[in-house]
């Protein structure tokens, strides 16, 4: 399953990643904080969609994400 940026509320269409809370590999619950994010405005924790594996990390940490773009990779 494809992991995106979920929407991050009205006028906010981008964030930085700071912080990847597990690595690939990892076994992630639904409903777990995966990446701590942050905007000019606020610093917040982004939870997996689904439980899984967190196959593929596709942005680093420093780097900027738009809404809607894939960040990472869950599998079984």
């Amino acid at each position: 399953m494809d992991f995106v940026l979920p929407e991050l509320g009205k006028g906010i269409d981008e964030a930085t990643i700071s912080f990847w809370m597990c690595e690939e590999g990892d076994k992630i619950n639904k409903g777990d904080d995966v990446i701590e994010m942050l905007t000019d405005k606020a610093t917040f924790n982004v939870p997996a969609p689904v439980s899984g594996v967190l196959k593929d990390i596709l942005v680093r940490e420093g780097e900027v994400v738009k809404v809607g773009q894939k960040i990472a990779e869950i599998g079984e």
